[in-house]
């Protein structure tokens, strides 16, 4: 026994001390990444919106976590939380992140030692021929044997945290992607619902302008019948009822494509029904446009912030060649016990231990380390070559959509001129037809004229309100003024799954139902 104490008390002694001494000389090599500095810019377009129109910028002003409130529409509202819960799309990116996520967790643990434990029961004939005497006969035996084995990768040169630095930075590259992606969702549930309300827009005023080409035509018949006009007024204003009606057809295919289009970004099928109805009447154009300060853009559009981890990443990656060309150390202690019963295990005597350590030392590879570097390098230069371009497209999103407003609102204001214009002349070439004061071409060109005025302001109006959802998706989205989105959509999931077993929920874990109808 005296024999055995010796080294049981050396046995956690000497790998400490190993570990402690290479632990003070450890580091981490590679570049430390900075966070990209934010362009130095003052504005975002030459002009900003003139004092004509009726919509306000307020620089530096927060733009809201939930924008879409902004226009006052609750079935809009409902239907971008229908969206939150049931959208695929979102989910695989959330699942996603999840999986990133636990890739970097998983990867942590690579810090710490690794503990396993293992049995194995044999039974053994031998010969004595093994041993050079043919003669000697064969005996039988059993083996047991328990142990415990404890192995340690000391990080000297930070391989492995920048390993981790990696994976966490594209477990945050998913993060903003899933940030993305729930922008783009209620970024086309509002221009869908808009698009949907401009189609109903639409179809009222073509209905309306075909009732009263319908009523103008029955006057024309009865001026007809009393020889007022010729035979050829009467097929002219048929044939232009006729293509009036053939603008209604193209109008309603596109309305029922654009309810299918809203079922399957809620995440139902499109033949669901869906209660809400979209009009003009009841969506508010909002009157003041938060404006992010140039040099935030770059901390509030998802996009920008995912390039930016996907940039740290590559960082990362540089540490991590860069620390493959110089040694690995690696500690790893057995202990356990041997005996020839089962019974005989763990009894004085039956110990058994090692204490092994390992150095490993590339020195000759043909170039793969020289290259690797030079290829994660080249990497990095790449994704910062994204990065800038990223920034420089989100900016000229914001200037885009800036300038579309400042047209927009011009476009309206001469929409809704030409409108009034257009029906005052209408009613009063009606007026004069009826007495035979004005020819009948005349009357046709005023028809014309309103129709396509109406359908112009119509357009004109949803134009602005789509631009102002492109402003509000340019500006990020306001994400940062509003929880976490994978913990809302986690404790949502948490909320709709039913308990299960462990055989379920873990060995054998049911598949996603699809949605329902």
């Amino acid at each position: 026994m005296k024999t055995l104490s010796a080294p049981q008390n050396r046995l956690p002694t000497l790998p400490a001390l190993l570990i402690s001494s290479l632990m003070i000389v450890s580091c981490t090599l590679g570049p430390d990444f900075t966070r990209p500095a934010a362009p130095d810019v003052t504005g975002y377009a030459a002009d900003q919106l003139s004092k004509e129109t009726t919509q306000t910028l307020v620089l530096g002003k927060a733009l809201p976590g939930q924008w879409w409130t902004l226009y006052h529409s609750k079935p809009l509202t409902a239907l971008i939380a229908q969206a939150l819960k049931n959208n695929p799309d979102l989910q695989s990116a959330q699942a996603t992140l999840i999986q990133a996520q636990e890739l970097a967790q998983a990867k942590k643990g690579s810090l710490l030692p690794s503990l396993d434990a293992s049995a194995y029961a044999a039974n053994q004939q031998i010969s004595g021929a093994q041993f050079g005497n043919p003669q000697g006969g064969s005996s039988i035996f059993s083996l047991y044997n328990t142990s415990v084995k404890v192995s340690y990768t000391l990080d000297v040169f930070g391989a492995i945290r920048r390993q981790i630095e990696n994976l966490s930075a594209q477990a945050e590259y998913q993060k903003f992607q899933l940030e993305g992606v729930f922008l783009t969702l209620a970024a086309n549930i509002v221009t869908t619902a808009l698009q949907e309300a401009s189609l109903r827009a639409q179809i009222t005023a073509t209905e309306a302008v075909i009732g009263a080409q319908v009523q103008q035509l029955e006057v024309i018949k009865q001026q007809f019948e009393l020889g007022g006009v010729a035979k050829a007024a009467v097929l002219a204003q048929q044939s232009t009822l006729a293509q009036t009606r053939t603008n209604l057809p193209p109008l309603q295919a596109a309305l029922a494509q654009a309810r299918h289009r809203l079922n399957v970004l809620v995440g139902t099928f499109p033949s669901a029904p869906m209660a809400a109805q979209f009009n003009l009447d009841e969506l508010t154009l909002p009157d003041q446009l938060p404006l992010s300060l140039p040099s935030k853009l770059v901390e509030q559009r998802p996009d920008i912030r995912a390039h930016e981890a996907l940039l740290h990443a590559a960082s990362a990656q540089i540490g991590v060649v860069a620390a493959s060309v110089f040694p690995d150390f690696t500690i790893s202690a057995n202990i356990g016990s041997i005996a020839t019963q089962a019974g005989g295990l763990f009894v004085p005597g039956s110990e058994i231990w090692s204490l092994t350590g390992n150095l490993l030392q590339p020195l000759f590879h043909g170039g793969d380390f020289t290259h690797k570097k030079y290829a994660a390098i080249a990497g990095y230069e790449q994704v910062a070559a994204q990065y800038r371009s990223t920034v420089l497209k989100a900016f000229q999103d914001v200037a885009d959509t800036l300038s579309a407003l400042e047209f927009d609102a011009n476009a309206l204001k001469t929409q809704d001129a030409a409108l009034q214009a257009s029906k005052e002349s209408l009613e009063l070439t009606q007026a004069q037809f009826k007495m035979g004061a004005v020819s009948y071409l005349s009357l046709l060109s005023a028809e014309r004229d309103y129709q396509q005025a109406s359908i112009g302001r119509i357009k004109a109006q949803v134009a602005r309100l789509a631009d102002t959802a492109a402003l509000f998706q340019a500006l990020g989205g306001g994400w940062w003024q509003r929880g976490n989105l994978s913990d809302a959509l986690l404790a949502d999931k948490k909320n709709q799954q039913k308990p299960c077993s462990y055989f379920d929920c873990w060995i054998n874990p049911l598949p996603t139902p699809l949605p329902k109808k």
